[in-house]
């Protein structure tokens, strides 16, 4: 009996406790609309971290490459279903952060 208690701890420690580094790319955006957007996807047992600064110096990188000075986060994550399993719970999902451009573009 001590032995599957053992058994459950160890189980729910390897599978909520783990998290996954990812590093976003750049998955979509609008020059015009000044608004860059990165990416990941994860499963729906992966907790994800990610590096935010190399991520915020990845869209101002892009925003800069459109005329603009940087930019930073609008602080939230879209997230879309993209499988889903036997019984209907989502599989696997697409993270996005959307990042604005700062500063007016040179034309």
């Amino acid at each position: 009996m001590r032995l599957n208690k053992l058994m459950v701890v160890v189980l729910a420690v390897a599978v909520t406790g783990c998290s996954t580094q990812r590093e976003l790319l750049v998955t979509g955006g609008s020059r015009a609309d000044g608004i860059v957007e990165l990416g990941y996807e994860r499963n729906e047992f992966q907790r994800v971290q990610y590096d935010a600064d190399a991520a915020e110096s990845l869209a101002a990188k892009r925003c800069q490459g459109w005329g603009y000075e940087g930019a930073e986060s609008f602080g939230t994550e879209k997230t879309t279903c993209t499988s889903r399993r036997g019984f209907g719970n989502c599989g696997s999902r697409q993270v996005v952060i959307q990042y604005q451009c700062l500063g007016n573009p040179g034309r």
